[in-house]
Protein backbone atom coordinates (compact mmCIF):
# COMPACT_ATOMS: atom_id res chain seq x y z
CA UNK A 1 0.00 0.00 0.00
CA UNK A 2 2.89 2.24 1.07
CA UNK A 3 3.96 1.94 -2.74
CA UNK A 4 0.69 3.03 -3.99
CA UNK A 5 1.11 6.08 -2.17
CA UNK A 6 4.72 6.78 -3.05
CA UNK A 7 3.51 6.38 -6.46
CA UNK A 8 1.07 8.61 -6.85
CA UNK A 9 2.74 11.69 -4.78
CA UNK A 10 5.35 11.16 -7.25
CA UNK A 11 4.16 13.52 -9.83
CA UNK A 12 1.34 15.43 -10.71
CA UNK A 13 0.41 12.97 -13.71
CA UNK A 14 1.63 9.58 -12.14
CA UNK A 15 -1.72 10.78 -9.54
CA UNK A 16 -4.12 11.11 -12.40
CA UNK A 17 -3.29 8.19 -14.31
CA UNK A 18 -3.57 6.42 -11.25
CA UNK A 19 -7.11 8.33 -9.89
CA UNK A 20 -8.50 8.19 -13.36
CA UNK A 21 -7.58 4.92 -14.12
CA UNK A 22 -9.41 3.76 -10.53
CA UNK A 23 -12.61 5.18 -11.72
CA UNK A 24 -12.67 4.15 -14.90
CA UNK A 25 -13.12 0.47 -12.94
CA UNK A 26 -16.49 0.21 -11.28
CA UNK A 27 -14.73 -2.21 -8.64
CA UNK A 28 -11.62 0.12 -7.71
CA UNK A 29 -13.49 3.63 -7.87
CA UNK A 30 -13.14 3.73 -3.76
CA UNK A 31 -9.18 3.33 -4.68
CA UNK A 32 -9.58 6.55 -6.39
CA UNK A 33 -11.39 8.61 -3.89
CA UNK A 34 -8.48 7.77 -1.39
CA UNK A 35 -5.78 8.79 -4.04
CA UNK A 36 -7.69 11.91 -4.91
CA UNK A 37 -8.40 12.21 -0.69
CA UNK A 38 -4.36 11.93 -0.45
CA UNK A 39 -3.52 14.69 -3.18
CA UNK A 40 -5.81 16.70 -1.80
CA UNK A 41 -4.98 16.51 2.31
CA UNK A 42 -1.05 16.87 1.07
CA UNK A 43 -1.05 19.98 -1.80
CA UNK A 44 -4.79 20.99 -1.12
CA UNK A 45 -7.42 22.05 -3.06
CA UNK A 46 -5.09 24.63 -5.58
CA UNK A 47 -2.80 21.50 -6.11
CA UNK A 48 -4.99 19.18 -6.42
CA UNK A 49 -8.01 20.35 -8.51
CA UNK A 50 -6.13 19.36 -12.00
CA UNK A 51 -6.16 15.58 -11.07
CA UNK A 52 -9.71 15.45 -9.44
CA UNK A 53 -10.82 17.45 -12.52
CA UNK A 54 -9.72 14.64 -14.39
CA UNK A 55 -10.87 12.13 -11.98
CA UNK A 56 -14.69 13.99 -12.82
CA UNK A 57 -14.52 12.72 -16.29
CA UNK A 58 -14.96 9.19 -15.69
CA UNK A 59 -17.32 9.03 -12.96
CA UNK A 60 -19.56 11.73 -14.56
CA UNK A 61 -19.43 9.20 -17.59
CA UNK A 62 -20.56 6.34 -15.00
CA UNK A 63 -23.57 8.45 -13.63
CA UNK A 64 -24.44 8.72 -17.76
CA UNK A 65 -24.62 5.22 -17.86
CA UNK A 66 -26.81 5.17 -14.84
CA UNK A 67 -24.77 4.84 -12.16
CA UNK A 68 -24.13 7.74 -9.75
CA UNK A 69 -21.91 6.12 -7.02
CA UNK A 70 -18.64 6.60 -8.53
CA UNK A 71 -18.78 10.59 -8.71
CA UNK A 72 -21.05 10.42 -5.14
CA UNK A 73 -18.02 8.35 -3.43
CA UNK A 74 -15.66 10.29 -5.38
CA UNK A 75 -17.00 14.29 -4.41
CA UNK A 76 -18.09 12.82 -0.44
CA UNK A 77 -14.81 11.96 0.05
CA UNK A 78 -13.58 15.01 -0.51
CA UNK A 79 -15.64 16.39 1.21
CA UNK A 80 -15.11 14.55 4.27
CA UNK A 81 -11.55 15.53 3.79
CA UNK A 82 -11.71 19.46 3.17
CA UNK A 83 -12.86 19.01 7.06
CA UNK A 84 -10.28 16.72 7.89
CA UNK A 85 -7.37 19.33 6.53
CA UNK A 86 -9.09 21.98 8.46
CA UNK A 87 -8.04 20.12 11.43
CA UNK A 88 -11.11 19.07 12.25
CA UNK A 89 -11.11 16.21 14.65
CA UNK A 90 -12.44 12.50 13.27
CA UNK A 91 -15.27 12.53 15.26
CA UNK A 92 -16.60 15.67 13.39
CA UNK A 93 -15.82 14.32 10.02
CA UNK A 94 -17.93 11.37 11.20
CA UNK A 95 -20.61 13.26 11.88
CA UNK A 96 -20.44 15.16 9.22
CA UNK A 97 -20.27 11.82 7.05
CA UNK A 98 -24.44 11.59 7.99
CA UNK A 99 -25.36 14.74 6.70
CA UNK A 100 -23.86 12.95 3.33
CA UNK A 101 -25.41 9.81 3.90
CA UNK A 102 -28.72 11.81 3.45
CA UNK A 103 -27.67 13.50 0.33
CA UNK A 104 -26.83 10.01 -0.88
CA UNK A 105 -30.17 8.66 0.30
CA UNK A 106 -31.64 11.40 -1.88
CA UNK A 107 -29.87 10.73 -5.20
CA UNK A 108 -30.49 7.22 -4.63
CA UNK A 109 -33.74 7.31 -4.28
CA UNK A 110 -34.41 9.55 -6.79
CA UNK A 111 -32.00 7.52 -9.60
CA UNK A 112 -32.67 3.72 -8.21
CA UNK A 113 -36.49 4.53 -7.25
CA UNK A 114 -37.94 1.68 -9.13
CA UNK A 115 -35.76 -1.20 -7.93
CA UNK A 116 -35.67 -0.03 -4.78
CA UNK A 117 -39.47 0.01 -5.17
CA UNK A 118 -39.96 -3.27 -6.16
CA UNK A 119 -37.72 -4.91 -4.04
CA UNK A 120 -39.64 -3.40 -1.13
CA UNK A 121 -42.90 -4.67 -2.29
CA UNK A 122 -41.06 -8.42 -2.76
CA UNK A 123 -39.64 -7.97 1.22
CA UNK A 124 -43.61 -5.96 2.13
CA UNK A 125 -44.65 -9.99 1.12
CA UNK A 126 -41.98 -11.74 2.81
CA UNK A 127 -42.51 -10.04 6.11
CA UNK A 128 -45.35 -12.28 7.22
CA UNK A 129 -43.12 -15.10 7.16
CA UNK A 130 -40.01 -13.38 7.94
CA UNK A 131 -41.83 -12.26 11.48
CA UNK A 132 -43.55 -15.60 11.95
CA UNK A 133 -46.44 -15.28 14.44
CA UNK A 134 -45.63 -11.46 14.97
CA UNK A 135 -47.03 -9.80 12.09
CA UNK A 136 -50.39 -11.74 12.61
CA UNK A 137 -50.49 -9.75 15.82
CA UNK A 138 -50.30 -6.36 14.43
CA UNK A 139 -53.29 -4.40 13.58
CA UNK A 140 -53.78 -3.62 9.81
CA UNK A 141 -52.67 -0.27 10.34
CA UNK A 142 -49.69 -1.41 11.90
CA UNK A 143 -49.05 -3.63 9.18
CA UNK A 144 -49.05 -0.69 6.70
CA UNK A 145 -47.13 1.43 8.73
CA UNK A 146 -44.63 -1.26 9.18
CA UNK A 147 -44.85 -2.18 5.47
CA UNK A 148 -44.25 1.94 4.51
CA UNK A 149 -41.07 1.99 6.13
CA UNK A 150 -39.30 -1.06 3.83
CA UNK A 151 -38.20 1.52 0.93
CA UNK A 152 -36.37 4.21 2.62
CA UNK A 153 -34.67 1.55 5.40
CA UNK A 154 -33.61 0.16 1.69
CA UNK A 155 -32.66 3.10 0.63
CA UNK A 156 -30.86 3.91 4.09
CA UNK A 157 -28.81 0.83 3.75
CA UNK A 158 -27.71 1.48 0.70
CA UNK A 159 -26.69 5.06 1.42
CA UNK A 160 -25.00 4.07 4.47
CA UNK A 161 -23.12 1.67 2.38
CA UNK A 162 -22.06 4.38 0.36
CA UNK A 163 -21.28 6.31 3.62
CA UNK A 164 -18.78 3.79 4.89
CA UNK A 165 -17.02 3.80 1.29
CA UNK A 166 -16.38 7.49 1.77
CA UNK A 167 -15.30 7.28 5.48
CA UNK A 168 -12.57 4.41 4.53
CA UNK A 169 -11.54 5.67 1.62
CA UNK A 170 -10.63 9.08 3.29
CA UNK A 171 -9.23 6.66 6.34
CA UNK A 172 -7.18 5.11 3.70
CA UNK A 173 -6.11 8.69 2.04
CA UNK A 174 -4.85 9.46 5.35
CA UNK A 175 -3.16 6.29 5.83
CA UNK A 176 -1.10 6.79 2.87
CA UNK A 177 -0.25 10.40 3.95
CA UNK A 178 0.71 9.46 7.50
CA UNK A 179 3.05 6.58 5.85
CA UNK A 180 4.98 9.01 3.58
CA UNK A 181 5.33 11.87 5.78
CA UNK A 182 4.30 11.13 9.72
CA UNK A 183 4.77 7.45 10.43
CA UNK A 184 2.02 6.13 12.51
CA UNK A 185 0.13 9.45 12.91
CA UNK A 186 -2.75 7.84 11.51
CA UNK A 187 -3.10 4.92 14.14
CA UNK A 188 -2.61 7.60 17.01
CA UNK A 189 -5.45 9.83 15.37
CA UNK A 190 -7.72 6.59 15.06
CA UNK A 191 -7.14 5.25 18.33
CA UNK A 192 -7.87 8.12 19.87
CA UNK A 193 -11.13 8.57 18.06
CA UNK A 194 -14.15 8.77 20.61
CA UNK A 195 -17.67 10.20 19.96
CA UNK A 196 -18.71 12.87 22.59
CA UNK A 197 -22.00 11.76 25.50
CA UNK A 198 -24.15 14.62 23.66
CA UNK A 199 -23.47 13.39 20.19
CA UNK A 200 -23.50 9.73 20.59
CA UNK A 201 -27.35 10.46 22.56
CA UNK A 202 -28.35 12.19 19.74
CA UNK A 203 -26.92 9.52 17.39
CA UNK A 204 -28.99 7.38 19.28
CA UNK A 205 -31.63 9.01 19.51
CA UNK A 206 -31.93 9.43 15.47
CA UNK A 207 -31.70 5.54 15.35
CA UNK A 208 -34.21 4.86 17.74
CA UNK A 209 -36.70 7.60 16.81
CA UNK A 210 -36.30 9.09 13.14
CA UNK A 211 -38.54 6.67 12.15
CA UNK A 212 -41.64 7.96 14.45
CA UNK A 213 -41.25 11.47 12.21
CA UNK A 214 -42.70 9.63 9.45
CA UNK A 215 -41.17 6.72 7.23
CA UNK A 216 -39.01 8.43 5.14
CA UNK A 217 -37.05 9.54 8.26
CA UNK A 218 -36.61 5.72 8.33
CA UNK A 219 -33.66 6.01 6.48
CA UNK A 220 -32.02 7.80 10.05
CA UNK A 221 -31.60 4.78 11.12
CA UNK A 222 -28.81 3.12 9.06
CA UNK A 223 -27.05 6.31 8.83
CA UNK A 224 -26.50 7.43 12.65
CA UNK A 225 -25.35 3.65 13.16
CA UNK A 226 -22.23 4.48 10.91
CA UNK A 227 -20.13 7.17 13.31
CA UNK A 228 -20.98 5.02 15.63
CA UNK A 229 -19.99 1.68 14.59
CA UNK A 230 -16.44 3.57 13.88
CA UNK A 231 -15.83 4.91 16.85
CA UNK A 232 -16.87 1.46 18.59
CA UNK A 233 -13.74 -0.16 16.18
CA UNK A 234 -11.84 2.99 16.99
CA UNK A 235 -12.30 1.98 20.88
CA UNK A 236 -11.06 -1.57 20.54
CA UNK A 237 -7.91 -0.40 18.55
CA UNK A 238 -7.17 1.98 20.98
CA UNK A 239 -7.43 -0.98 23.96
CA UNK A 240 -5.65 -2.93 22.30
CA UNK A 241 -2.57 -0.35 21.77
CA UNK A 242 -3.02 0.84 25.42
CA UNK A 243 -2.76 -2.76 27.22
CA UNK A 244 -0.09 -3.52 24.65
CA UNK A 245 -2.73 -6.56 23.51
CA UNK A 246 -1.50 -9.06 20.42
CA UNK A 247 -2.39 -7.98 17.09
CA UNK A 248 -4.58 -11.20 17.27
CA UNK A 249 -7.65 -9.34 18.75
CA UNK A 250 -7.68 -7.02 16.02
CA UNK A 251 -7.61 -9.72 13.14
CA UNK A 252 -10.65 -11.76 15.14
CA UNK A 253 -12.24 -8.40 15.37
CA UNK A 254 -12.23 -7.61 11.82
CA UNK A 255 -12.80 -11.30 10.67
CA UNK A 256 -15.65 -11.24 13.08
CA UNK A 257 -17.22 -8.54 11.77
CA UNK A 258 -17.23 -10.09 8.45
CA UNK A 259 -18.81 -13.29 9.05
CA UNK A 260 -21.16 -12.14 11.59
CA UNK A 261 -21.87 -8.37 11.10
CA UNK A 262 -25.73 -8.87 12.19
CA UNK A 263 -24.10 -9.35 15.81
CA UNK A 264 -21.06 -7.65 15.65
CA UNK A 265 -22.15 -4.27 13.98
CA UNK A 266 -24.98 -3.91 16.82
CA UNK A 267 -22.50 -5.00 19.54
CA UNK A 268 -19.83 -2.04 18.22
CA UNK A 269 -22.41 0.69 18.52
CA UNK A 270 -23.29 -0.58 21.98
CA UNK A 271 -19.44 0.06 22.93
CA UNK A 272 -19.30 3.13 21.04
CA UNK A 273 -22.65 4.66 23.11
CA UNK A 274 -20.71 3.39 26.38
CA UNK A 275 -17.33 4.77 25.74
CA UNK A 276 -19.37 8.21 25.18
CA UNK A 277 -20.28 7.64 29.06
CA UNK A 278 -17.40 6.00 30.45
CA UNK A 279 -14.27 6.39 28.71
CA UNK A 280 -12.65 3.63 28.56
CA UNK A 281 -9.48 4.55 27.69
CA UNK A 282 -9.23 7.35 30.11
CA UNK A 283 -9.81 4.74 33.34
CA UNK A 284 -6.62 4.41 34.94
CA UNK A 285 -5.91 1.30 36.50
CA UNK A 286 -4.98 1.97 40.39
CA UNK A 287 -1.60 2.11 41.51
CA UNK A 288 0.21 -1.55 43.17
CA UNK A 289 1.87 -0.89 45.97
CA UNK A 290 4.14 -4.22 44.93
CA UNK A 291 6.30 -3.42 48.03
CA UNK A 292 3.22 -3.96 50.53
CA UNK A 293 4.24 -1.21 53.31
CA UNK A 294 7.34 -3.17 54.02
CA UNK A 295 5.26 -6.03 54.91
CA UNK A 296 5.79 -9.81 52.68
Amino acid sequence: MRALADFIMRGRVQATVFVVGCAALPLLFWLSAAAASLVFLRRGFKDASAVIAWALLPALAWWVFGDPRILMVLLGTLGLAALLRAERPWSRVLLFSIALGLVYGVVLGSVFREPIEALAQALAKALPEMLDGLYQKLSVGERTQLESYVAPVLTGLMAAGLQVISVLALMLGRYWQAALYNPGGFGREFQALRIDRVPALLLLGGMLFGPSFGSGMALLTPLCSVPLMFAGIALLHGLVAQKRLSKFWLVGLYVTLVLFMQLTYPLLVVLAIVDSLIDFRGIKPPPRDDAANGEG
